[in-house]
């Protein structure tokens, strides 16, 4: 059945327009993204199985020209365009947290790390330092790795927050697996680097996990 078949509160892009991108699943925005279908399938359906193809929405989004192209109904239009809409949203939070911005919403915050961190296929662990009134000085990557994890070093971070004059810091890595969930040794490196920034009166607002779907929080969770 066509999508225009479909009830009108069950079409992705109505229901975007009435309830907000927020209610859609990953299917569902990627349908929009690809706006048609193949034959006998419908933009959800083809959604539906690039999703299983690549194993989940964070893969086919950081998927290499070679392998974005290899999946059904995509090719190299597809994927310049999907570039620039990433482009476009990185550009959107960095200009929305360039230096000397206060941060006023945890959720551009949020969407920022999530825009810079997501389309990597290995581990990225980044700072985002913060002056006494916690406006944005700089994001830095600091430590890469492989897709099992990446070696991070205090007293690196620590030299870094003392460089840039930061009073305070908010942790961001992300998890090319998708699982947005902390591992021990997460918590245990971030309890480092806690008590390691504390010497020199320099605050650890957050952690942020960057997976699929929604970041997860440290502070959150009561985890700082």
């Amino acid at each position: 059945m066509s999508i225009k078949d479909w009830s009108v509160e069950d079409r992705p892009r109505e229901k975007l327009l009435r309830r907000g991108s927020a209610a859609l699943t990953d299917a569902e925005l990627l349908a929009i993204f690809l706006r048609t279908g193949s034959p006998g399938k419908s933009a959800v359906d083809l959604a539906r199985e690039l999703l299983v193809d690549f194993g989940s929405l964070n893969a086919l989004l950081g998927a290499d020209q070679q392998r974005f192209c290899e999946g059904k109904g995509l090719g190299e239009a597809t994927y310049a365009q999907l570039q620039a809409v990433l482009e476009m949203a990185r550009r959107h939070f960095k200009e929305a947290l360039q230096r000397g911005n206060a941060l006023t919403s945890p959720e551009i915050t949020r969407s920022y790390l999530s825009a810079q961190l997501r389309g990597y296929s290995y581990e990225v662990f980044a700072c985002l330092f913060l002056d006494n009134q916690h406006r944005v000085i700089q994001l830095d990557e600091l430590f890469r790795g492989t897709i099992d994890g990446a070696s991070v070093y205090p007293r690196e971070v620590a030299k870094q927050a003392l460089r840039h004059n930061a009073a305070a810091v908010i942790f961001a890595h992300n998890h090319p697996s998708g699982i947005s969930e902390p591992s021990q040794a997460d918590k245990h490196i971030t309890e480092k680097l806690k008590q390691a920034l504390a010497l020199f009166d320099i605050r650890v607002l957050d952690h942020f996990i960057i997976g699929d779907g929604q970041p997860y929080s440290f502070a959150e969770h009561g985890l700082l």
